[in-house]
């Protein structure tokens, strides 16, 4: 199978690499092809590759372009994980909204919005091109903000793209890890989460019948064993019976997380750009050391994750880095997408369980779709448990959430569709909307403020507006 990975120059690629050259996804891939606008950041992961301890990836064929047309045609699948704008576009999307006073944060609030409104045109070019180049191929989106992202490409794709993340996968692992719960490989059937990418909540963690998670969210002590556990208060956590995703501390503890951030040096961009930028050429030039500088690198921006949310010197442990990881989650959801097998994982796609055979007569109309996520729109994408065949993704019943937890859900997801009208059609009183209706910004004054920053951060915005969209 040939493999694209569109944005082949991220600081990511690495790790998928050395997924599909060991373990149980070795020899799925025959082909990789690795595509990006930047030459030099092609130049630098290709090393990195190059110089992985001996005897990996020898039989795993690795092409670098910069000819997206060129490359689809023969592909099978395609892995996205593009930022336009690079690491300095991260800058100014965290930047503007902190200088503000709200939230700096790259796929959270402001920042989030900004993010996508630039993002979301690339991303609907790249499904077009791929409708016509390879129209079989299936495209699993990494570029965030994730549900957002997908949500904009379902008009071109229909269910032949789906999104991950590894923030809900992992949350689901640690915290069964703490519970003492052993799940089955490619099982969630004992699993409640419902939510959008980024905003939700882990409900029910079953074994043998018997719910544990009530019991887990009693035990200070085990709370204390992975990161989600110690982001919030351990009687915060019984009284709302539900275990937050990570980013859910900032709207949880916003102003915390706020200050904390106002306090730091720099923004978590700021630091992964100056990283980048001093590394990428050291590893174009590093040759067989390419490998191990690109590994201290991971550690240490992996390790400085949520910093915000923790106390000086604290760091992440390697339990807390365990249990996720976009690479095993996107080749998992590969495998089966290609028919190695069904699995189930917490993905982004479409609220619509399957639908039901229409009663009386054959060729009656079938009755409409009903919602995974009861309370959210059947058409929405949202994040919950799915079983991935080759016929796609399909989602898991889910119940129905609390009224605090719908509300909130229903908003941020009335965010969203603004940002994807905004970003398709070129509308820019949507996305002013969309900065004033979301709940970390939550002010229309500070929203023409934000517009007003991100354009002249970004002029290609205020050129998307006047050619109302791509």
């Amino acid at each position: 199978m040939r493999l694209l990975i569109a944005g082949g120059g991220g600081f990511r690629v690495p790790l998928i690499y050395r997924a599909l050259v060991s373990g149980p996804f070795s020899g799925l891939v025959t082909e990789l092809v690795l595509h990006d606008v930047d030459p030099a950041r092609l130049d630098a992961v290709t090393a990195v590759l190059r110089s992985m301890p001996t005897g990996q990836g020898a039989h795993l064929q690795v092409d670098a372009t910069t000819d997206l047309s060129a490359a689809l045609p023969g592909t099978s699948m395609v892995f996205a994980a593009i930022r336009p704008g690079g690491t300095a576009g991260r800058v100014a999307d965290e930047k503007v909204a902190q200088d503000l006073g709200l939230l700096g944060q790259e796929t959270t609030g402001a920042g989030g919005i900004s993010y996508a409104l630039r993002t979301i045109p690339h991303m609907v070019d790249l499904a077009r091109l791929m409708r016509e180049r390879c129209p079989g191929a299936w495209l699993v989106n990494f570029t965030n903000p994730a549900g957002m992202v997908t949500e904009a490409l379902r008009p071109v794709l229909g269910n032949r793209v789906i999104g991950i993340c590894d923030s809900a996968g992992g949350l689901v692992q640690r915290a069964a890890r703490a519970a003492g719960v052993a799940l089955p490989a490619g099982r969630l059937d004992g699993v409640g989460y419902y939510g959008l990418n980024h905003l939700g909540w882990l409900y029910r963690l079953e074994s043998g019948g018997r719910d544990l998670l009530p019991g887990l969210l009693a035990d200070a002590a085990a709370l204390q064993s992975f990161e989600e556990g110690r982001l919030f208060p351990q009687p915060f956590l019984a009284g709302l019976g539900l275990l937050p995703n990570e980013y859910l501390y900032y709207y949880y503890q916003g102003e915390a997380a706020r200050q904390a951030m106002q306090a730091m040096a720099g923004t978590r961009g700021q630091t992964i750009h100056s990283q980048q930028q001093e590394l990428y050429p050291r590893l174009a030039a590093a040759g067989p050391d390419a490998y191990r500088l690109w590994e201290a690198a991971r550690r240490s921006r992996e390790e400085g994750y949520l910093a915000e949310a923790r106390g000086a010197g604290e760091r992440r442990s390697e339990e807390d880095l365990a249990g996720g990881g976009y690479e095993r989650v996107a080749l998992a959801a590969m495998r089966a997408l290609a028919g190695g097998g069904g699995t189930q994982l917490v993905l982004n796609t479409v609220n619509a369980l399957p639908a039901a055979p229409a009663p009386g007569r054959a060729g009656a109309t079938p009755s409409p779709p009903q919602p995974a996520i009861p309370g959210l729109p059947a058409d929405a994408v949202v994040e919950v448990p799915c079983t991935v065949t080759e016929a796609g993704a399909v989602p898991l019943p889910q119940q129905t959430p609390a009224e605090p937890q719908l509300g909130l859900l229903l908003r941020v997801k009335e965010v969203e569709r603004l940002v994807v009208v905004a970003a398709g059609a070129g509308n820019r009183e949507a996305a002013v909307e969309a900065f004033a209706r979301h709940p970390l910004v939550d002010s229309a004054d500070l929203a023409v403020k934000l517009m007003a920053g991100y354009e002249r951060a970004f002029p290609d915005l205020g050129k998307m507006w006047e050619g109302g969209g791509r």
